[in-house]
């Protein structure tokens, strides 16, 4: 027996979701946000309070209602991701993130995930090639520590490479609720053909 969805949790996750689809906030803080403006200072029951899969959901149906350029934007990113892929292979790069979920706002960025020991290798052939990018850190996908992230923008589209080490990979290949979390290019370009 399937119990009844929780409409406060419902509404919450479909706040969050418009405000990732037009504000540009990233899933804890469109949480944050939402739960101030459906609930003002009152604290939620824990219950109610969205997880990122349903976020994602809420986010897709918003996606499909109101942003006609979505299902072209899916495909051009991943189009450059691929093209981004082929030229980063030295780094085993693996697609994360709104592109390879196929839920992306005009926000999102090409999240790259690079396994490599060294990333001053990969800082140097961006130098190479004349990429202008910025360095911050991002955290682990396995929480706790943070990794150097580089930032910058291929055909207008913004790009986020996550720097790992080479035995991350292991680690990284588990599947989700959701289904896998991340794909290398071939994986990407199988997602390409089946919406052709």
């Amino acid at each position: 027996m399937h119990e009844a969805p929780d409409p406060l949790r419902l509404e919450l996750a479909a706040v969050a979701a418009r405000l990732v689809a037009d504000g540009g906030h990233d899933y804890a803080s469109a949480k944050k946000k939402a739960l101030r403006q459906v609930l003002g200072g009152n604290p939620a029951p824990k219950r109610s309070v969205p997880d990122n899969d349903e976020i994602d959901a809420a986010l897709r149906e918003h996606l499909e209602l109101f942003d006609p350029g979505h299902v072209p934007r899916v495909v051009q990113r991943r189009r450059t991701a691929a093209a981004l892929m082929q030229r980063l292979q030295a780094f085993h790069p693996y697609l994360t993130g709104a592109v390879w979920k196929g839920i992306v706002t005009e926000h999102a960025p090409i999240h790259l995930q690079l396994f490599h020991d060294n990333p001053k290798d990969v800082e140097i052939q961006l130098l190479n090639d004349g990429v202008d990018f910025d360095v911050s850190t991002v955290p682990h996908f396995r929480g706790g520590a943070e990794v150097e992230a580089i930032a910058f923008y291929v055909d207008d589209a913004p790009v986020l490479l996550s720097l790992y080490e080479h035995d991350d990979l292991r680690g990284a290949l588990r599947r989700g609720a959701a289904g896998p979390e991340r794909g290398d290019r071939q994986a990407l370009l199988e997602r390409l053909a089946e919406a052709a």
